[in-house]
């Protein structure tokens, strides 16, 4: 059975093959990967509700899908090309914090819940208790700081 031709300026199936074939040619993997994982980063953005102009409602988190694209960008750092790693690094890593604040405990309370530290005593420790003090900050720190399974 013949084919009836495409409408006058559309391409042709024969057409449209052989431009595929020479872009899948001229592809690299590392452009693939790059491609991926800036989707990733903007997924998870859009996920964690990040992505909201200001004055307009944030659209619904979905941690799940967060956490999952977050774990897709960290498999697949390792495949980056290195000129663009630190720019990737950087935004994992804001993703993460904010995955945690999202994650934690008075966030899930509900909206208008202040999930921000508590500030600073208003006067200051003794010189030895700032070292004691300086260290149970930064552990409390690192136990926020959201990291996969396994890791």
């Amino acid at each position: 059975m013949h084919e009836p031709p495409p409408p006058q300026g559309e391409p042709t199936e024969e057409e449209l093959r052989a431009a595929l074939d020479e872009q899948m040619s001229r592809l690299r993997v590392e452009d693939v990967v790059l491609q991926t994982v800036a989707t990733l980063v903007n997924l998870a953005a859009r996920r964690l509700g990040l992505t909201a102009e200001p004055g307009q409602e944030a659209p619904e988190r979905d941690l799940d899908q967060a956490r999952m694209a977050i774990d897709a960008v960290r498999a697949l750092m390792p495949l980056t090309p290195e000129e663009q790693a630190e720019p990737i690094r950087q935004a994992l890593s804001q993703l993460q914090m904010a995955f945690a604040q999202l994650s934690a405990p008075s966030a899930a309370a509900g909206p208008g819940v202040d999930v921000s530290p508590p500030p600073p005593p208003s006067s200051p420790p003794a010189e030895a208790s700032k070292a004691d003090d300086g260290e149970a900050e930064r552990a409390k720190a690192r136990a926020k700081i959201w990291t996969p399974p396994g890791a």
